[in-house]
């Protein structure tokens, strides 16, 4: 039977706006789906008790109970981690609560991959014969520029596609159909990173994303989407979870393309070493 998330994700082009927004907040805190009323998830969706019910009638449980109890069960074996959660240090020790944080989102992205999923995307970004594009929002930027610079140590045709929107509209100009677009972005989602993925589609085009949702723009339409968790210790969003993503995909294209990635490492390594340009100490 498909769990919850799978059913969201398969009505999530028919969802009318209010059902969205619940489902969002389902996504987002199963813990509230669990344990909320009806009403009190209608509030934080902004939208009315009623909605809530379509959802669940239009997602396949028969009403709202039926969806409440599916949650709780899949909530079951998380309720360790949640009283481990509870004993973490206060905030005043700094260190120790972004330690805990940040491990909690590395191991929350990375457990919630599907490993088909992955697998494809693995599949794709080693395929030589594909041209690589990597598109991220100004936040995950570095993780962008990281994950595409990778990329180009192991294979050729990786280019980060940024810039104004004369340069990005000339990097995305000849794309076809065997091209793959990575693409990075968190709520809320920059204009023109939604621009480009839908550019790359229209070329016929695949696109692997990596967001925050299932629902994302970015993620919909997608080849293979990846859910990161991204709560910060502090005010601001954490990237270490999507950091953590980017290197397993990386380290499983260096894993197809062993043999290729190690002659162009070690050319690449070579023209440092006749260049001087590092030094050793």
């Amino acid at each position: 039977m498909p769990d919850l998330a799978t059913r969201i994700t398969a009505q999530a082009d028919a969802l009318p706006p209010a059902e969205r927004r619940v489902a969002e907040v389902v996504l987002a805190d199963p813990s509230l789906a669990a344990f909320a009323t009806v009403a009190e998830l209608g509030r934080r969706a902004h939208t009315s008790g009623a909605t809530v019910v379509r959802l669940a009638d239009r997602l396949g449980y028969g009403g709202w109970v039926g969806l409440q109890a599916a949650v709780r069960a899949s909530l079951d074996h998380h309720l360790r981690p949640a009283t481990e959660r509870i004993r973490e240090p206060d905030v005043r020790d700094v260190l120790a609560a972004t330690a805990a944080k940040e491990a909690d989102n590395v191991h929350r992205t990375l457990d919630a991959v599907d490993r088909a999923a992955f697998d494809r995307a693995v599949a794709l970004l080693a395929d030589r014969r594909r041209a690589v594009r990597v598109v991220a929002g100004s936040a995950q930027d570095g993780i962008g520029r990281l994950l595409s610079d990778d990329l180009d140590l192991l294979r050729p045709d990786v280019v980060r596609v940024g810039g104004s929107p004369v340069t990005v509209s000339k990097q995305l100009a000849h794309t076809v159909a065997e091209d793959v677009l990575v693409a990075i972005d968190l709520r809320r989602y920059e204009r023109w990173v939604l621009d480009a993925t839908a550019a790359t589609l229209a070329a016929g085009g695949l696109v692997i994303a990596i967001t925050d949702s299932r629902l994302s723009p970015l993620a919909r339409r997608a080849d293979a989407a990846f859910v990161v968790t991204a709560e910060g210790a502090g005010p601001f969003d954490s990237h270490v979870g999507t950091l953590a993503l980017a290197n397993a995909l990386t380290t499983g294209v260096a894993t197809r393309l062993r043999r290729p990635a190690t002659d162009r490492l070690d050319r690449v390594e070579a023209a440092w070493r006749t260049a001087a340009t590092l030094a050793e100490s």
